[in-house]
């Protein structure tokens, strides 16, 4: 077997057809249920496309200038850079800040913006997850709000750090 594991891996993974970006099939592949990755697709380039109408409205000359760009921005915005574990000791359970690695960081990313998303109920699901990526981009919405509240809980808990 050589030490290969079975999962789908960076290798594996083929850039999305109509941006060729690694990050967004990626993030298609988590938004897909059910195997309906066709589906997915079409939903988070219904997105795209309703970001680009909103950047056409923009004014400001630093905005970005691609939808791809805004994903992009709102995935690096919402990346957290500490969460707490629960650890025990002696009887006790801390929550003990840890540093996030990157994998991890993109995960919880695409996660906290698809869940803040879904749980935004009444409207196609193109139109809220457009908002929640754009909101993101502008460092606003559900998700930049559970990664500030992950960065909160660390902070107050930063005297168990030595736990770690």
């Amino acid at each position: 077997m050589g030490g290969k594991s079975f999962t789908k891996s960076a290798e594996q993974l083929r850039p999305d057809p109509r941006f060729q970006d690694l990050v967004l099939s990626k993030f298609i592949n988590c938004v897909m249920e059910r195997g309906k990755k066709a589906t997915a697709q079409r939903l988070i380039y219904d997105a795209l496309d309703l970001i680009t109408q909103k950047l056409a409205k923009e004014t400001d000359p630093n905005a970005p200038k691609s939808s791809v760009e805004v994903f992009r921005m709102g995935i690096e915005n919402v990346k957290p850079f500490v969460e707490v574990r629960s650890k025990r000791i002696g009887g006790a359970n801390y929550q003990v800040p840890i540093q996030v690695g990157s994998k991890r960081q993109q995960s919880l990313a695409f996660r906290w913006i698809i869940d803040a998303a879904r749980s935004d109920k009444g409207r196609p699901m193109a139109q809220r997850l457009a908002d929640e990526i754009y909101n993101a981009a502008k460092k606003e919405g559900k998700a930049m709000a559970t990664r500030d509240q992950t960065h909160r809980m660390a902070e107050a808990n930063k005297a168990f750090a030595h736990f770690a």
